[in-house]
C-alpha cells in the first residue's frame, strides 16, 4: 500500500527481484555452489536434468530441487538456474576410448596374434577393444593357461610380420607365471601381464557394486573363494556374466590391465 509519508510498501511484490534489471540465468554446471532459500540447503551442483537440479552439501547429503525462476541464491544474490547447454558433439568413441570408425568393415586378419590365458580374458578384451582389433585386423585367442607357453610360441612360429603378444595373469616377480614368461626370448614375441591373480580382479570393484575384491586364503580356488566371500550363490560362469555385464568402457577396468592390452595391440600392429 502507498502512504503520504513513505511511498510504496517496501515489502510489496517479489522481494527476490533485484532493484534494477532482471534476475540472471546461470547454467547449473557441476561444482557450482547454490542455496535453496526456502530450506536453507546449500551445496554444489552434481546433476541437472529435466527433473531439476541436484545439490550435494559438505556432508555428502543430496537433494533435488525444481528449476524455478529466481529459485536459488548464489553468494546471497537471487538467480535462476537453467540446464547447461549440451556440449558440442565430438567424435564417437569406442569402449576403449579410441575414435570409433563409422561403417567399419573388419580387415582381413593379420598373421600376428594376441594370446590370452582363458575365455574370460578373451571376452573382456573383446568387449573393450573389439572395435580396435577389427580396425587393425588382429585376432585374439585364448590358451586355457600358460604352463606350456614356450611350446605354444614355438608352434606359432613368430617372425618378421608375424608377431605374437601374450597377456598373462598374475605376472609378478617370483611367480610361476614370471618364470614361464622368462623362457620366451624371441624379439617377435611380447609377453606381458597384469598383477591380478585372475582377470576378474582387473574389473574395478565399484563397477561391480562391491567395496573390494575379497582376500582369498591360500589353498582355496580363487573364484570359488570370491563367490563364497561375496555371498554370490551362483556358478562361476553366471558370476562372470554378471561381472562382464557391469563393464561398459575402459574406465571400468584397472589401469594395470588397460596399459598392458594397449601395449600388446601396439606391438602386434607395428610396421
Amino acid at each position: 500500500m502507498a502512504t503520504r509519508d513513505y511511498g510504496e510498501d517496501v515489502l510489496a511484490g517479489d522481494w527476490r527481484l533485484p532493484r534494477k534489471g532482471t534476475i540472471p540465468e546461470i547454467p547449473a554446471e557441476p561444482g557450482l555452489v547454490a542455496e535453496d532459500p526456502a530450506s536453507g540447503f546449500c551445496g554444489a551442483v552434481v546433476g541437472c536434468d529435466k527433473f531439476g537440479v541436484t545439490l550435494e552439501d559438505r556432508f555428502g547429503k543430496r537433494r533435488l530441487f525444481p528449476l524455478a525462476p529466481a529459485g536459488f541464491l548464489i553468494d546471497g544474490a537471487p538467480v535462476t538456474l537453467v540446464r547447461p547447454a549440451a556440449a558440442p558433439a565430438g567424435p564417437a568413441r569406442s569402449a576403449s576410448g579410441s575414435i570409433a570408425v563409422r561403417g567399419l568393415r573388419a580387415k582381413v586378419a593379420r598373421e600376428s596374434r594376441i594370446y590370452v590365458e582363458g575365455r574370460h580374458d578373451a571376452e573382456l578384451v573383446e568387449k573393450i577393444w573389439g572395435h580396435d582389433l577389427r580396425v587393425e585386423g588382429v585376432v585374439v585367442e585364448y590358451l586355457e593357461g600358460v604352463d606350456d607357453l614356450p611350446a605354444i610360441v614355438a608352434e606359432f612360429g613368430p617372425g618378421e610380420g608375424r608377431r605374437l603378444g601374450v597377456l598373462v595373469d598374475h605376472l609378478v616377480e617370483g611367480s610361476k607365471e614370471s618364470r614361464i614368461a622368462a623362457r620366451v626370448s624371441s624379439p617377435h614375441v611380447l609377453v606381458t601381464g597384469h598383477p591380478f591373480i585372475d582377470v576378474w580382479a582387473a574389473v574395478k570393484p565399484a563397477a561391480v557394486g562391491i567395496r573390494a575384491w575379497p582376500d582369498v586364503p591360500r589353498g582355496v580356488p580363487w573364484k570359488e573363494g570370491v563367490l563364497d566371500a561375496l555371498g554370490w550363490r551362483e556358478e562361476t560362469g553366471a558370476a562372470w556374466q554378471r561381472i562382464l555385464g557391469s563393464v561398459s568402457a575402459y574406465g571400468d577396468l584397472e589401469p594395470a590391465l588397460l596399459g598392458r592390452v594397449e601395449e600388446l595391440i601396439d606391438f602386434v600392429t607395428a610396421p
